[in-house]
């Protein structure tokens, strides 16, 4: 039986439809091609009623128009992506402005304990040598006083060794890193030397960044991932209000939706948490984006074609 097909006109715009209508449900939507409103169709009875509005206009009283709903997916669409593209923008100058603070020269303090691991326990290691290697060549070397403690002053910004050494120990190695704005491990450092030998080396790392330059490097990727998350998510609002392509929304909801997880692998979070904030700020407004239209793309299906 072939599908029966009706013409109609949309009540949003007053185009002329003809629509091939599914054997059920009994109520159908199609978006209409115009305007993209939903348009409710019944699937006609067979046969028709003797008695109509359209053989006898005057019989019936004209039927209101249907109501669009309420909440408008595409206009709500548009404002999320523009949400998501200011806040790309802005977080791509504040990571900036970040880096450019983080190289900035400087002075700083690295200071700690040194302690051995016995039978009875930690105790403090007196004498145990802490050698401190530096960005630029800087290095100092220190031993350890009473309580196992250690400092070194002058350390200038960037990634910090230290190899603690003591005889009858393995040597134990600490990376740091020490900016104005961005520290980890500089004080507070606590360093427990096992038994062994020279070649039981171990490492603790504090930081994921063993110098300025891949720290700089990382900064430098969050901007331009941030920029592209502003660029997508500006474009896809752009279209999405000139023209309704549910599809576009998706795609730039997707863009907010995945940079955090992008900034997490590039080890951003630690040293910049406003970021990775505004970043999950920005994925909750882009799977709002990507639900919305992917909802409504479901339920709409194609737009029909004129026949």
């Amino acid at each position: 039986m072939a599908s029966p097909t009706v013409t109609m006109r949309c009540p949003a715009c007053g185009t002329d439809l003809r629509i091939s209508l599914a054997p059920a449900p009994r109520t159908q939507w199609f978006p209409c091609p115009h305007c993209r409103a939903p348009v409710p169709v019944v699937v006609p009875r067979e046969p028709p009623p003797l008695y109509s509005w359209e053989v006898l206009p005057g019989l019936y009283p004209p039927l209101p128009p249907p109501k669009l709903p309420k909440f408008q997916a595409r206009r709500a669409t548009a404002t999320v992506l523009i949400a998501v593209a200011v806040l790309g923008a802005a977080l791509a100058g504040y990571l900036a402005y970040g880096g450019f603070s983080v190289a900035a020269p400087g002075s700083f303090v690295v200071s700690g304990t040194v302690d051995t691991q016995g039978p009875a326990g930690t105790v403090p290691a007196v004498g145990a040598g802490v050698l401190l290697d530096g960005e630029n060549g800087h290095t100092a070397s220190t031993t350890t006083g009473p309580g196992g403690a250690f400092s070194f002053s002058g350390v200038p910004t960037g990634g910090v060794f230290l190899n603690v050494t003591l005889v009858g120990y393995g040597p134990v190695g600490v990376y740091a890193f020490v900016s104005n704005v961005y520290s980890a491990g500089a004080t507070g450092i606590v360093v427990t030397l096992t038994p062994g030998t020279p070649g039981n080396v171990s490492t603790v790392a504090y930081t994921p960044f063993p110098d300025l330059e891949s720290l700089l490097a990382s900064v430098g990727a969050g901007v331009v991932l941030l920029g592209l998350v502003a660029a997508v998510a500006g474009a896809a609002a752009w279209v999405t209000l000139r023209k309704d392509r549910p599809a576009v929304g998706v795609v730039g909801g997707c863009a907010g939706l995945l940079t955090p997880l992008a900034l997490y692998f590039l080890a951003l979070g630690d040293p910049f948490p406003l970021v990775l904030l505004g970043t999950a700020a920005g994925a909750a407004l882009g799977a709002f984006a990507v639900g919305a239209r992917a909802i409504e793309m479901a339920q709409t299906g194609t737009a029909p074609g004129p026949e």
